[in-house]
């Protein structure tokens, strides 16, 4: 049987953190008096002794703060639209606390699974785990599941600066309302005035991903009954609308996320104009537009200013209807912009005209500031997407005639560190041993794939998007590449009817799994996995740690009876 969800009442716990953000930013900045001194407003590029021009590849700071934190999955129910369903939950709350901490320093989170009967694992989506693949947080790759009863302690560094997510890795889990953000403080490349926080746009059914599985799996995306606007929105005459708060005459840094299942949405501020700055945890050259396409797994740093008379205007994640599943408030999925908290009047305002393509934003859009430039690769690989139906009618997505399926009980990294050698063909794994080496992925989404459109993931790097084009072939002989200061993200879009190129250095050692974030796809096969620099992974980890996690989910897997009958990711 597959894991299920039971019915309970939420207990909140409260996450804790040795030093609050808030403080530690203070002091950072109190520190660094007479050097780059951060300030949001006149100099964000500035932090201490680095800077917005540091690369983060080769330096970060050593900020010597650790940061602490405790969460806990647990059952509950809860009505985040107005229509009462069962929900999972971390901390008692849908989305999850988000996680603070400031550029370079050292991070602890402890995770306990109190749910019924249900395993659970949490990846740090985009976080590159540099040398640290055993905090990746994905069940069958770099650990098992974690039981119920049963903690996990994860550990790392934040190397990177802006805003993520953590989300469940384990199933369909993290749909069901594990999630959270992620903020890491750093230098930006352009001022602003307030920090909005984290924005979550997401899709929503008003039944378990579990129990929408067995049709999810026969290869017909469920309708999602709406969309959620940081965990809210109205369905019917329950529910409320998202609002925040602008002042006039300030600018507004959000940090969008796309944490849908699947759903690619097109995103606006009724009358307001967005300064791009970020794409992931990649800083950018700023650049302005009305309308931001923004795939699944997906984040985007924007700014907006409070530039207009002062109203009320809506706040819109529309639904790329050229590849995402049906929702039935397509049209209505809305927060609200006031310049005034005291009104609560129904705005008026009309969206900007959009196209559906689900196109990533345009690549010469994505200018790094840090340029960096790419070089020949050492290896190459071209996979070809299509798909398969199991002899039990199970759909699956394939790469060049595979579909991942890695094991619960024996993740690829244990697998690893006991010296297996030879990897199962199913676990469509790609072995790269040489230290440093340019690797280029070509995934080509052909016909026979169906002509859909994927949001592309890589974990443990990110990668430089050397070409991208929908209703193409790629040709090695004609297809041009940029090699010129690329953009570089963790999650890009192969095109439908047409290919996308990576390329990425093997920096990091470990394994690491490349997937598509459309959550159904990723439990239907589609994805394979990195092991990197084997014979360096052993000192990296802690195989007590591993064995002691999965020695207990293998003893709660035969006292339930539990079966795997998806992918493993």
């Amino acid at each position: 049987m597959r894991p299920t969800m039971f019915w309970s009442a939420i207990t909140t716990l409260v996450t804790v953190s040795l030093v609050s953000a808030s403080s530690v930013h203070r002091r950072h900045c109190h520190n660094n008096i007479g050097k780059c001194n951060f300030h949001p407003s006149k100099s964000p590029k500035c932090w201490g002794d680095h800077s917005l021009a540091t690369n983060w590849y080769d330096e970060i700071p050593d900020t010597g703060v650790t940061r602490e934190y405790w969460l806990q999955i647990q059952n509950g129910t809860a009505a985040v639209d107005g229509v009462e369903r069962i929900v999972l939950t971390v901390n008692g709350s849908v989305p999850g606390p988000t996680i603070t901490a400031d550029w370079g320093d050292n991070v602890i989170v402890h995770v306990h699974n109190a749910l019924q009967n249900n395993g659970t694992s949490i990846h740090w989506h985009g976080l590159r785990q540099n040398y640290t693949t055993q905090n990746d947080g994905v069940a069958s790759v770099t650990q098992c599941p974690v039981a119920p009863g049963d903690s996990i302690t994860y550990k790392f560094r934040a190397e990177q600066y802006g805003h993520s997510w953590y989300h469940s890795h384990f199933a369909t889990q993290a749909w069901n309302g594990v999630f959270g953000g992620i903020v890491i403080h750093g230098p930006c490349s352009a001022p602003y005035d307030e920090d909005k926080g984290v924005l979550f746009l997401n899709d929503w059914f008003h039944n378990t991903t579990d129990a929408l599985w067995s049709t999810a799996s026969a290869g017909n995306p469920p309708v999602a009954q709406n969309g959620l606007i940081n965990g809210t929105n109205i369905y019917g005459s329950g529910g409320k609308r998202f609002e925040t708060i602008f002042t006039g005459g300030k600018r507004h840094r959000i940090r969008l996320v796309n944490g849908a299942i699947d759903t690619h949405y097109k995103f606006m501020i009724d009358n307001h104009k967005m300064k791009v700055i970020a794409a992931d945890l990649v800083p950018i050259e700023p650049y302005t537009t009305e309308v931001l396409s923004i795939g699944i797994g997906q984040r985007y740093d924007i700014i907006v200013e409070a530039d207009q008379e002062p109203g009320d205007f809506w706040l819109r994640a529309y639904p790329d209807t050229a590849c995402s599943a049906d929702n039935e408030m397509a049209d209505n999925i809305r927060g609200i912009v006031r310049y005034d908290p005291s009104s609560n009047r129904t705005p008026t305002s009309t969206p900007y005209p959009y196209t559906e393509d689900c196109h990533d934003e345009p690549m010469s859009k994505l200018v790094p500031y840090v340029p960096l430039d790419v070089a020949s690769p050492t290896t190459q690989k071209d996979f070809n997407l299509s798909y398969a139906i199991s002899t039990s009618g199970m759909f699956k997505w394939t790469l060049d005639g595979t579909d991942l399926l890695t094991n619960w009980g024996i993740p690829t990294l244990q697998q690893s560190l006991l010296d297996t050698s030879v990897f199962k063909t199913s676990s469509n794994v790609v072995q790269l041993g040489e230290r440093n080496a340019w690797v280029y992925f070509v995934i080509e989404n052909g016909a026979a794939a169906l002509g859909l459109t994927h949001p592309i993931h890589l974990h443990g790097h990110d990668f430089f998007v050397l070409a991208q084009q929908a209703g193409a072939t790629y040709d090695a002989a004609t297809t041009p590449l940029q090699l010129k200061n690329p953009p570089r993200r963790d999650v890009a879009m192969l095109p439908a009817n047409g290919f996308l190129v990576i390329g990425f250095v093997t920096d990091n050692p470990g394994v690491w799994l490349m997937h598509c974030h459309i959550g159904w796809h990723a439990s239907q096969g589609f994805g394979l996995q990195i092991v990197e620099r084997e014979a360096e992974i052993p000192p990296l980890c802690d195989a007590g740690s591993i064995d002691g996690t999965c020695a207990r989910w293998r003893r709660y897997v035969a006292a339930k009876g539990v079966l795997q009958d998806d992918s493993g990711i």
